[in-house]
């Protein structure tokens, strides 16, 4: 049986468009946490930056479901 590879991908579990809980998942963190330092980088930065990543992300990163699969 081959290691299954992680694909990084925005999540079903979401407040906004799921790019915390997509990056949560991935890493296998506590979404929360992820959400508080995502928040706290963004107040730290004059928000911009964090406001500009975000929306980058979202657009970057694929829906929940929408990779292919190779189980034949």
């Amino acid at each position: 049986m081959e290691a299954q590879k992680k694909k990084i991908r925005r999540s079903e579990d979401r407040m906004i468009a799921g790019v915390c809980a997509g990056i949560a998942e991935y890493f296998g963190v506590d979404v929360k946490i992820t959400r508080i330092v995502y928040f706290s980088f963004t107040i730290i930065t004059a928000a911009f930056p964090g406001i500009i990543l975000y929306l980058a992300l979202m657009l970057l990163m694929p829906r929940e479901g929408t990779l292919p699969t190779n189980e034949d």
